[in-house]
């Protein structure tokens, strides 16, 4: 079934378009700066240009890795791992080579480790401000990312990324974990 890397690519693509200088952070935090271990599974929706795409994500934290599976109709599409110093990836032959894991990376720390640990590695010029359950990018007093979040702690409920740079939306939907 060739549509199921098609439509991922497509997902994955709406994140990762020809990007304006200075744009992306770079950003690389350490597993163990998320305060806690995860394991949690996600369903991604993004909207952009009038489409939506899905993507299934496995998402496991542990303090010493950071492992990431996403599945378009039960087909692996990616995989990512980051150490903490290497940030190793597979992605299926489909997709375009403009899909970036650091970019996933960095959007993932992004939304989910504490503010405080992404405002000590923030370059000159950005900064993060987060008020209750929202949360702010900025580069050079522009916002550039808007982030809400619906439950406590962060990997639960619905989290909203709105990516003012890129035009895209980025809704992560957390599994109810099962007892």
């Amino acid at each position: 079934m060739r549509r199921a890397p098609l439509l991922a690519a497509l997902l994955l693509a709406a994140c990762a378009t020809t990007r304006p200088p200075q744009a992306r952070l770079g950003l690389k935090l350490a597993p163990a700066a998320l305060g806690t271990s995860i394991s949690v599974q996600q369903h991604l929706k993004v909207e952009r240009n009038g489409r939506t795409d899905d993507l299934d994500v496995a998402l496991q934290v542990e303090p010493d890795a950071i492992d990431v599976v996403g599945l378009a109709f039960s087909q692996r599409v990616l995989t990512l791992h980051y150490d903490g110093k290497e940030l190793t990836s597979w992605r299926h032959v489909m997709l375009p080579s403009q899909v970036r894991a650091e970019d996933v990376l960095e959007d993932m720390q992004l939304t989910l480790w504490p503010a405080e640990a992404i405002a000590a590695a923030l370059p000159q010029g950005w900064r993060i401000a987060e008020q209750g359950a929202h949360r702010t990018l900025f580069l050079d007093e522009q916002p550039i990312m808007q982030i809400s979040y619906s439950g406590t702690p962060r990997w639960s409920g619905t989290v909203v990324l709105d990516n003012l740079r890129y035009h895209y939306k980025l809704t992560i939907q957390f599994a109810v974990p099962t007892d």
